[in-house]
């Protein structure tokens, strides 16, 4: 998925729901921070997304733009609407989230996560797919390990997690 295929995927979700800000999740809101980031990082043709102040309306998302539907079928790319409990995020995570707002988005407001909360979410999640989408920001300094490392210490998950998660981020930043 590229920016533009987001901020379009931000002023439908917007449409539909009738909400001003979308909030963006998924490994996808690496866009509010990079408009062109490395195309390993592009890979995922879903954006997961809720409406901010009405999560609720994620299942009219879904049903709407979701995989399968008339719009993914035109598009080749598709909304999942999730709900905020998607994804385990550091403490603080709202006050760093990014904005995508342009004419694309017909002026709707798309909240990326910042990408070290989105790579500590990544990490959180723990699905292979997951380790080598963190690799790869670690890889392309677009996280820095020792950042990132904080942002882990601050999940909601288990101390002796927390602790393998951050062995796991420092042998990584060595390596690059």
């Amino acid at each position: 998925m590229r920016r533009n295929e987001l901020e379009h995927l931000i002023r439908a979700a917007s449409a539909i729901t009738d909400q001003y800000e979308i909030m963006v999740i998924g490994s996808q809101s690496i866009l509010g921070a990079l408009a062109s980031p490395p195309d390993s990082l592009l890979e995922s043709m879903e954006a997961d997304v809720y409406p901010l102040h009405r999560p609720d309306l994620a299942d009219l998302i879904d049903g709407s733009i979701g995989e399968g539907s008339p719009f993914h079928e035109r598009f080749g790319y598709y909304a999942q609407g999730v709900g905020p409990e998607t994804a385990l995020l550091p403490e603080g995570w709202q006050s760093r989230v990014l904005r995508i707002q342009n004419r694309n988005t017909d002026l709707k407001v798309g909240l990326c996560l910042e990408p070290h909360d989105l790579a500590a979410s990544k990490l959180a999640a723990g699905r292979e797919k997951d380790w080598r989408f963190v690799e790869e920001l670690i890889r392309h300094r677009i996280v820095a390990g020792g950042t990132l490392e904080q942002r882990v210490e601050t999940l909601p998950i288990s101390s002796s997690k927390i602790e393998r998660l951050k062995a796991w981020v420092a042998a990584r930043a060595a390596e690059s």
